[in-house]
């Protein structure tokens, strides 16, 4: 990191530790020195928003409120509570490292740098988030906020992408970490808060509301809004898929998706590769052993992913016929049950839906399904 300078960092504590105590946000895991909800929450914090987080952080630790209970709890209870997050293997390995915790370490959170790191899930920043947080203990947290604020401050132009630059930044944050125990504990917050609410990304830094700014190398050499320097990701792939909906005797088909990849071992609706139109699906289902009796509704719907976008294309259908056998049929209360990823949730909105309607046109003397003899008709 040639552009940088540890002199221009070594005056930063105080103002930005005074500035975080009269202006961070009220969040109810820094209301905590609990190890477990702070790694909870810092687990959740991961690649997604704080508004995002809050509800979900309460309802998980009101259904696992200790390390013993996410450790003892049915994986499709956990994956209900989580559903809708994303980034699914997080829940796995959060159950993975509190089952260590509690049938090897007898309970006992891991209280150093080190034996945090050695849990399931956990890295670098994760293990010094908490050993800080919780602890007291010296450890720089270095996030995206972090690595933005100090390119910023420093005028660094280093790839924030490369691992050099994080290490080289880790270094210097260690350096400034103070030896009171309580400034310990909102040092790396204080950093990762100026980065999320006024070193921003996306968008140009709010100097003026900076307790930094006189310090800043960036803002006086008129580059910040320039920084971080970041190689470009790869363009995301795009996969089509199909999806169907099938509603038969009042219930839905889902399948389980495989224990590893993509969303592993969570709900989804029947679907294959590609986009394809009514005769195509039509065969689709025949393969599946279901016959289409009537054919409701044709939507499409898109999810992103880091890598990997779905264009989905999705029938509605009412089917007899026993389908294959890793299709379970589910009816209102067990689709609720179930964890659905959020790739899903506008088709979940939808199964929900054509419940409701098969209900009540199943009331109705002569409900007025469209009968087919055969091909698709949408």
């Amino acid at each position: 990191m040639p552009r940088t300078q540890l002199t221009t960092l070594s005056d930063i504590v105080s103002p930005l530790l005074f500035w975080y105590r009269a202006n961070a946000r009220d969040l109810p895991w820094r209301k905590t020195r609990d190890p477990y909800r702070i790694w909870v929450s810092e687990v959740m914090l991961q690649q997604t928003r704080v508004a995002a987080v809050l509800g979900y952080y309460a309802r998980f630790l009101t259904a696992f409120p200790t390390v013993e209970a996410l450790a003892d709890a049915p994986e499709e209870v956990l994956m209900k509570q989580w559903e809708g997050l994303g980034y699914y293997s997080r829940a796995r390995n959060l159950q993975r490292a509190a089952r260590m915790v509690a049938m090897t370490m007898e309970g006992r959170f891991p209280d150093t740098y080190e034996e945090l790191l050695a849990l399931p899930g956990v890295g670098d920043y994760t293990a010094s988030a908490v050993a800080s947080a919780a602890f007291g203990l010296r450890e720089p947290a270095v996030d995206g906020n972090v690595l933005r604020v100090v390119t910023r401050l420093t005028d660094c132009h280093d790839d924030i992408a490369d691992s050099g630059t994080k290490k080289a930044v880790r270094e210097q944050i260690g350096a400034l970490v103070p030896h009171d125990s309580e400034d310990i504990r909102i040092f790396n917050q204080a950093l990762m808060e100026l980065g999320a609410v006024v070193c921003v990304p996306n968008g140009p830094p709010k100097c003026a509301q900076c307790p930094l700014m006189g310090r800043c190398l960036g803002r006086s050499r008129g580059t910040a809004e320039r920084l971080p320097v970041k190689s470009p990701k790869k363009a995301r792939r795009i996969e089509e898929k199909t999806v169907f909906l099938f509603l038969r005797d009042g219930k839905i088909a889902l399948r389980k998706r495989p224990e590893d990849g993509l969303l592993a071992g969570l709900w989804e609706f029947p679907n294959e590769e590609g986009a394809l139109d009514e005769t195509a699906a039509a065969g689709q289902c025949a393969r599946w052993a279901l016959s289409p009796r009537a054919w409701k509704r044709r939507l499409t719907a898109k999810h992103i992913f880091t890598h990997v976008e779905w264009h989905m294309t999705c029938y509605v259908l009412e089917v007899s016929g026993s389908g294959p056998e890793d299709f379970s049929w589910a009816d209102g209360p067990a689709l609720d049950r179930l964890a659905v990823p959020s790739a899903f949730a506008r088709l979940k909105e939808e199964a929900e839906t054509a419940l409701g309607e098969y209900g009540r046109e199943k009331q109705l003397e002569g409900g007025p399904f469209h009968e087919l003899d055969g091909g698709a008709c949408i």
